[in-house]
C-alpha cells in the first residue's frame, strides 16, 4: 500500500422496490384463439386499440370473451406529457380521413351493441381532433344503426365550439376523465387543468338539458397514486355537481419504470367503500373496482340505474 488507508468500495444507490402486486390484480390470461382473432383483424384494418397502448390488464378478457375493444383515434403520439400513460409522446402525423370507415367495419364484424371511441390528445390541430370524432360517431352509425358509441374525449383545451361538434354528432355516452384529484395534476397531468375539465362535463350536460337529449356523461379516476381517500370522494363529489352521470374508479398500474410508481394499492374492500359513497352522492352508476378503467363494461351503463339515497 502507499501509505493512504483504502476507501471502502460503496455499492450503487438501490432503486426503491415497486410494490408487490397484490393476488387481487394478478390477472390470468386467455388462451383461446379468439383473442388473436381480434388483434389481426384490428392490424389488418389498421386500427390502434387504447387497450394495446395503455396496456390494460382486461385486454384478453374485452377481447376474447366479450368482443369489445376501445377504439383510438388519430394515431397512437400523444401531444401531452401525463406521468401515468403509456402513450408514446412527440409530434403526431396527419389524420387519416379512412380511419372513421375502418372503425366502423370493425364494430361491424366485431357485432358490437357499444362501441367506445377515445384518442390521444391532439393539441396540434385546431379543433383537437373534434370532426374527426364527429366522422367516427356517424360511419359507426352507418354501418351498426343498432350500436350505441361512447366517446371519450380531451378537454380540447378549453376550446367548447370543438367539443359541440362532438355532442352534435349524438353520442349515448359523452366521458371526460378527470384521472385524479386537483392536488396531483401538476405531477400526473402537468398539461391540463381540473377546473377546466369539470366546465367540460357541466357544458355537456348543459347542452344535452337544452335538447333533452338521451345523453349521459361520465367521467373515472384512478387511485394509487398518492390521493387520500378524501381528497377522492371530494373530487367525486365535484363531478357529480358538474352534471356527471357515470363515475367509475380503478387501481392505477405502472406501465413501466419511467412512468409514475404507485403509491399504494387500494384493496377490494376500500372500492366497495368508494363506490357505496359514490353511489349515495346520486351518480347513476358507479364502477369501482382494481381492474376497472373508463371502458370495462362500458355496456353496464344502459342497465338500470344505481338507486339513489
Amino acid at each position: 500500500m502507499n501509505g493512504h488507508s483504502e476507501l471502502p468500495v460503496l455499492a450503487p444507490p438501490s432503486r426503491p422496490s415497486r410494490l408487490e402486486r397484490p393476488e387481487w390484480l394478478k390477472v390470468r390470461l386467455n388462451t383461446t384463439g379468439e383473442y388473436e382473432e381480434v388483434r389481426a383483424m384490428m392490424r389488418r384494418l389498421s386500427l390502434v386499440t387504447v387497450c394495446e397502448e395503455a396496456r390494460c390488464p382486461n385486454i384478453h378478457e374485452c377481447w376474447a370473451r366479450e368482443r369489445t375493444a376501445t377504439f383510438m383515434l388519430m394515431g397512437d403520439i400523444c401531444t401531452r406529457h401525463c406521468g401515468f400513460c403509456a402513450v408514446g409522446k412527440g409530434r403526431p402525423g396527419s389524420l387519416d380521413p379512412e380511419e372513421p370507415g375502418r372503425v366502423a367495419e370493425a364494430a361491424r364484424e366485431l357485432g358490437l351493441s357499444h362501441a367506445v371511441v377515445t384518442s390521444v390528445n391532439r393539441d396540434d390541430l385546431p379543433d383537437g381532433g373534434a370532426a374527426h370524432f364527429a366522422a367516427t360517431i356517424h360511419a359507426i352509425r352507418e354501418r351498426n344503426p343498432s350500436c350505441t358509441v361512447e366517446v371519450l374525449i380531451p378537454d380540447f383545451q378549453g376550446n367548447w365550439a370543438a367539443l359541440e361538434i362532438v355532442l352534435a354528432a349524438g353520442p349515448e355516452i359523452l366521458n371526460h376523465n378527470v384521472e385524479t384529484v386537483p392536488r396531483l395534476y401538476k405531477r400526473v397531468r402537468p398539461d391540463a387543468v381540473y377546473s377546466q375539465s369539470l366546465e367540460l362535463l357541466s357544458r355537456a350536460r348543459s347542452y344535452r338539458d337544452a335538447r333533452t337529449l338521451p345523453m349521459r356523461t361520465k367521467s373515472g379516476l384512478m387511485v394509487g397514486l398518492g390521493e387520500t381517500v378524501e381528497e377522492l370522494i371530494a373530487a367525486l363529489s365535484e363531478l357529480h355537481a358538474s352534471g356527471c352521470d357515470i363515475a367509475t374508479v380503478g387501481q392505477y398500474l405502472q406501465p413501466y419504470e419511467r412512468r409514475l410508481p404507485v403509491e399504494r394499492y387500494y384493496t377490494p374492500a376500500e372500492f366497495d367503500s368508494i363506490r357505496e359513497r359514490a353511489e349515495a352522492m346520486g351518480f347513476q352508476r358507479v364502477e369501482s373496482g382494481p381492474l376497472v378503467r373508463s371502458s370495462y363494461h362500458a355496456r353496464r351503463a344502459f342497465a338500470p340505474a344505481s338507486p339513489a339515497a
